[in-house]
């Protein structure tokens, strides 16, 4: 890991939240999402292409491809913010995990079509009930001078809409082995993919897909045949420490509201916010979340200061928003009492994002392990 990295935030990253906030505020509140949720709907085009005018799609795209390439800490402030209002958008699939695996295997072209919104990336990585890149067992076999694609991924965001798909698929070796896995970059209408969308209890896009003999050649190969996890691990740090900062946005916006509730509600003639008991929990429960936000900060700064030593930061920051995450709407639920858990309230909406964000790329046990590992601790197992 790098030496000491500044956790006070500079002038244009205070300026990017505030912009972000501002917006999302008013385009993108909780109440969208309460609306898509009982229409149905698990994308928001409308709001992506606002997001594409603003040039968030191309935060981690270099200018030379038409992006800002504002950088990783950049992204987590956008991430954050994002939780904050539960906004729903491909901005981590696309741009933070897809345009980091592609910006280092040099595709310009599609980092191009990315930050100008003409492409939707979706990982197609998971095949069991565990985050697991290792044990991919989906088979990419040699057919002339290409290959074809069998087997099935699960849990893929925006898997039932995004345009293009990143696929680890095993070109070589068994399940298990760090080696004989392959990138491919490939098109969702590709002849023999079929699509399953799910229903996750956080109203996301969220698919199971499967590919039957998909033919992919050498061109689709994103980095090294072989070599997958080279090209890949990097934006899978990039997308954990993103997903983190869009997991504490959200504990923070919990923490906000229970505090208002405090203010207003009244028991025995006396607001419920003069408790002392109670005080102390959220005292807590803000302590914690100022905690994570610094290791949130810190693992954007070592991100962008090279990727080859952020693990331990990014890991410790995905351990501690994932545990963040679930005291806050534990928390807030119960601080609200009984209305705590009824749909009538946002608090519900919090709680599930946040069930479903704990999950995604490394649940607590795979990060903690990881910063143990990292720690030199004997025994650990990522």
């Amino acid at each position: 890991m790098s030496g000491a990295v500044s956790l006070a935030a500079g002038e244009d990253e205070g300026l990017l939240r505030e912009a972000a906030r501002s917006f999302l505020a008013a385009t993108a509140p909780v109440a969208r999402l309460r609306a898509m949720r009982d229409d149905g709907r698990t994308t928001d085009p409308q709001l992506w292409a606002e997001m594409v005018a603003m040039g968030w799609a191309g935060v981690l795209v270099p200018p030379d491809a038409g992006g800002a390439d504002m950088g990783h800490r950049a992204a987590g402030i956008l991430a954050e913010e994002m939780g904050r209002t539960l906004a729903v958008s491909p901005f981590l699939s696309t741009a933070v995990i897809a345009a980091t695996a592609l910006r280092a295997a040099g595709r310009s072209a599609a980092l191009t079509a990315i930050a100008e919104g003409r492409t939707t990336y979706a990982l197609a990585l998971d095949e069991g009930r565990k985050f697991a890149p290792g044990a991919t067992a989906m088979e990419a076999a040699r057919a002339g001078n290409g290959y074809r694609l069998s087997g099935a991924k699960t849990f893929v965001a925006e898997g039932a809409s995004a345009t293009r798909l990143l696929v680890l698929a095993r070109t070589a070796g068994a399940p298990g082995e760090a080696a004989g896995l392959t990138l491919f970059d490939i098109e969702r209408d590709r002849a023999g993919i079929t699509t399953r969308p799910g229903r996750p209890i956080d109203s996301g896009d969220r698919a199971t897909i499967r590919f039957t003999g998909v033919e992919a050649t050498g061109g689709d190969i994103v980095g090294t045949l072989d070599d997958g996890l080279a090209a890949l691990e990097p934006a899978l740090m990039a997308g954990q420490a993103a997903l983190a900062a869009e997991m504490t946005g959200a504990a923070a916006a919990t923490c906000d509201l229970t505090v208002m509730f405090m203010k207003e509600r009244k028991q025995f003639d006396r607001l419920i916010g003069t408790f002392q008991a109670l005080q102390f929990r959220v005292a807590h429960l803000w302590s914690e979340i100022e905690m994570t936000t610094s290791a949130i900060i810190h693992a954007g700064r070592v991100l962008d200061a090279g990727p080859a030593d952020a693990g331990l930061a990014v890991s410790l920051a995905k351990a501690r928003a994932t545990a963040t995450a679930r005291l806050a709407v534990s928390e807030s639920v119960q601080l609200h009492g009984g209305i705590g858990v009824t749909d009538a309230l946002d608090l519900g909406f919090y709680m599930k994002r946040a069930r479903v964000a704990a999950e995604w790329l490394g649940d607590y046990g795979y990060h903690a392990a990881a910063v143990a590992r990292h720690r030199g601790l004997r025994g650990a197992v990522a």
